[in-house]
């Protein structure tokens, strides 16, 4: 059997979360009060192509230029002023934290002589606060920016390996997407632990396990090695 050197990390309801976050009409409802007229449909759908197009293309390092790209693609140009009162407002709720788990068990995994990352298509501006305290347990970062693509693409995963200097069957991927954090890893020949932090009773017929927790994660990727 071929022994796991490497545990890769899933990020938004992994590791983390955003403990408030803005309602869809929100951001709308500001712009709107001031006079540019955008749909909270049509700014949830540019914010998901700089999402998942823009930013592994070009990286943006904060919210005013990211938030700037999305009206962009609305054919939207503000001033200043209201710019900046959009972003003060994401910059306030839009706030990722850890769960209280993660710093233990990314710890744990580094003692062990893991080999760690995290996987994520979210733009490492808006974590990047959060992760501070596991930042030095951390191999490497990836997001969309650093990969050039989204993390539904395999490229993704492939390009983590090798900058971690595993092959797919000495490592292993925690997270709470089925599709994405388990099966894609699987196809590429990777384990995958899913992740139901609500207990869900949720089947995957596809994860080599299911917990409840990351440090319930790590006891059994240390059972396999």
């Amino acid at each position: 059997m071929v022994s796991i050197e490497a545990v890769l990390f899933d990020l938004h309801g992994s590791l983390g979360y955003v403990e408030n976050p803005l309602k869809e009409d929100e951001i709308p409802e500001c712009l709107t009060s001031k006079g540019y007229e955008v749909s909270p449909q049509s700014l949830w759908a540019a914010r998901m192509f700089v999402s998942f197009i823009d930013y592994p293309k070009y990286g943006y390092s904060s919210w005013s230029s990211y938030l700037s790209r999305i009206l962009w693609r609305l054919g939207i140009k503000i001033d200043k002023e209201t710019l900046q009162e959009a972003v003060t407002l994401l910059e306030q709720r839009e706030v990722y934290k850890l769960y209280p788990d993660a710093a233990e068990a990314v710890a744990k995994a580094e003692e062990a002589e893991f080999k760690t990352a995290v996987v994520t298509t979210i733009a490492h501006f808006m974590f990047q606060k959060a992760i501070e305290p596991i930042k030095k347990h951390l191999d490497f970062i990836m997001t969309g920016f650093e990969a050039g693509v989204d993390k539904s693409n395999p490229t993704m995963y492939k390009k983590v390996l090798q900058i971690l200097q595993v092959s797919p069957d000495q490592a292993v991927m925690i997270g709470d997407n089925p599709s994405i954090d388990v099966l894609l890893p699987k196809r590429l020949g990777m384990k995958a632990i899913l992740l139901d932090r609500e207990n869900s009773g949720e089947e995957c017929e596809d994860a080599n396990a299911i917990v409840n927790d990351l440090n319930e994660a790590l006891k059994v990727v240390a059972a396999w090695r």
